[in-house]
């Protein structure tokens, strides 16, 4: 895993114009976000390939790679404490408005919250795609090397006051209009940095 510093500078009055998917009634309610956490076009100072996903966990932010040393950057929420794992990956599912079920781990660690997923309870075999499901309006799996998904996600949220900080499982998110507009760019096979996080564990896989 390189550990080099992922940097870049803003590029003057280059906001990009993120469209409103009308998701009908399951959009959820309203909600407005703040200029500084829209996405908008930057000048990188790393030199990096066309066509990946860099994110980096330190300042809450997520790159699709353009041409001439130039991104387009998304504010994102990610995991907190040690549950956030840097690595490189590819994109090796992508789904609209997906099921979600915790992982074991997670149902280990907070049984109380995830009761509902419990064997005999009604979301057993998981919980359907929806408004009020954690993944939101589109989820893109991150698999390691080996073809293997290892449960990350880079997904949706209809909460806005969880972009910016730690919050997460692992798993990076974008409110679903910005995920719905980035996940019509990203093809599978999209090759995907998840930077160190200060005081994070250490790496979860890499395939370069």
């Amino acid at each position: 895993m390189n550990r080099r510093r992922f940097t870049a500078t803003g590029i003057a009055a280059s906001t990009i114009c993120i469209g409103s998917p009308n998701f009908a009634h399951e959009r959820g309610e309203p909600y407005i976000l703040r200029e500084d956490l829209m996405p908008r076009e930057v000048r990188l100072k790393t030199s990096l390939p066309t066509g990946e996903l860099h994110i980096d966990p330190n300042n809450f932010a997520l790159y699709w790679t353009l041409e001439d040393n130039r991104a387009v950057r998304f504010a994102v929420g990610v995991g907190r404490s040690n549950l956030y794992h840097p690595g490189t990956f590819f994109v090796g599912a992508k789904r609209e408005w997906p099921w979600w079920k915790p992982t074991p781990d997670m149902m280990e660690r907070n049984p109380d919250s995830y009761a509902e997923f419990a064997e005999g309870m009604p979301f057993e075999k998981g919980q359907p795609g929806g408004i009020d499901n954690p993944l939101g309006a589109r989820a893109m799996y991150l698999y390691n090397g080996s073809g293997q998904d290892t449960y990350l996600r880079i997904h949706g949220t209809n909460d806005p006051s969880t972009i910016g900080i730690a919050v997460s499982n692992g798993c990076a998110r974008l409110v679903n209009d910005q995920v719905s507009e980035l996940y019509e760019l990203i093809p599978l096979g999209t090759k995907v940095v998840l930077y160190e996080k200060t005081g994070g564990a250490a790496a979860h896989s890499d395939i370069s």
